[in-house]
């Protein structure tokens, strides 16, 4: 464990957490800015300090809004491995991992590290990206059905369907990913 907190350490230029304190924020700005930024002020809220992402045009805004929270985007080779990262951040810190991935095969991609994650009992947080709500079911670029793919493996999985449902999904993926078995 200790080669693997210096390793944290030595990509994220921070020294691991022992104790897990999530923040209670509650923001008046949540809902007056874009989705992204609303999503790294939630992520913020939770301990975040970064993120593990490969970057795609379904979650730009994401990566933008992170950066200017001041969290750290570590882009990352493929999908799985931003996974296995955040699942690795998390065992190490206490805090929720966090993957952000594009849609479709990039969520797709993500299957064996949720899986692991999963069979520890870790905690962890994977943002997916996805199509436009008014492009659903008409074969836009890289929609499939997220949720029936990844219920199987998750504690909670959901879509959220507007901006407006964005903090209050976050915040509480914090409270799903935490409460009684972690995961």
């Amino acid at each position: 464990e200790t080669r693997l907190s210096t390793l944290l350490s030595q990509i994220t230029g921070d020294t691991p957490n022992t104790s897990l304190e999530i923040q209670t924020v509650s923001n008046s700005n949540a809902y007056t800015s874009h989705g992204g930024l609303i999503v790294a002020r939630a992520l913020k809220a939770g301990g975040v300090k970064y993120i593990f992402a490969l970057s795609g045009g379904h979650i730009s805004p994401i990566l933008v809004g992170c950066k200017n929270e001041g969290i750290r985007v570590i882009d990352v080779r493929d999908e799985v491995s931003a996974v296995f990262a955040a699942d690795a951040t998390s065992r190490l810190t206490g805090i929720p991992g966090v993957a952000v991935v594009t849609a479709g095969p990039g969520l797709t991609n993500t299957i064996t590290a949720v899986k692991n994650a999963q069979m520890a009992e870790s905690p962890l947080i994977v943002i997916g990206g996805a199509t436009a709500m008014i492009l659903k079911g008409r074969g836009s670029l890289q929609d499939i059905d997220q949720k029936a793919l990844m219920e199987p493996h998750c504690k909670r999985v959901q879509l959220v369907k507007s901006v407006e449902e964005i903090w209050t999904s976050i915040t509480s993926a914090f409270t799903t990913t935490l409460s009684d078995v972690p995961g």
